[in-house]
């Protein structure tokens, strides 16, 4: 009788200040051609059946977006490629949040998924919100 290994999916949570108004920063979080931009090499969507494509290094990924809420956040869960996941599904969700002591906006990240080496998904994140400021401007 084979074994299956299961890897335990693991929340990552971080918080990045950005210097920009909320509502510009929305659509970069929530629309294929703002994601495109900054999070994935590229982002195309399923008119069909609304689910999203992700490509990085030449592989894609789909996943839904399963919750949103204008100018708040956009969770996106990854489709299952194997029973494991269907379980358990892989997801990523983008809030932006205003600080009102601060005035200050930030986009915090929840990213649940297999990655285990917690310090490189951290240097992962801080490399996409760097592009993301860039691409805004803040």
């Amino acid at each position: 009788m084979a074994t299956l290994s299961m890897s335990k999916k693991k929340l990552f949570i971080a918080d990045y200040e950005i210097h920009a108004s909320i509502k510009m920063l929305y659509p970069y979080i929530q629309t294929a051609s703002g994601l495109a931009e900054w999070f994935a090499d590229d982002v195309t969507i399923n008119n069909e059946d609304k689910s999203f494509t992700f490509f990085w290094d030449s592989e894609e990924h789909k996943a839904r977006l399963t919750a949103h809420r204008t100018n708040h956040f956009a969770r996106f869960e990854f489709l299952p490629e194997n029973d494991n996941d269907s379980r358990d599904p892989s997801y990523f969700e983008l809030r932006l949040e205003f600080n009102e002591l601060t005035q200050s906006v930030y986009l915090k990240v929840f990213d649940y998924s297999d990655f285990d080496d917690h310090k490189e998904l951290h240097d992962l994140w801080d490399g996409l919100v760097e592009a993301l400021r860039k691409t805004v401007g803040g």
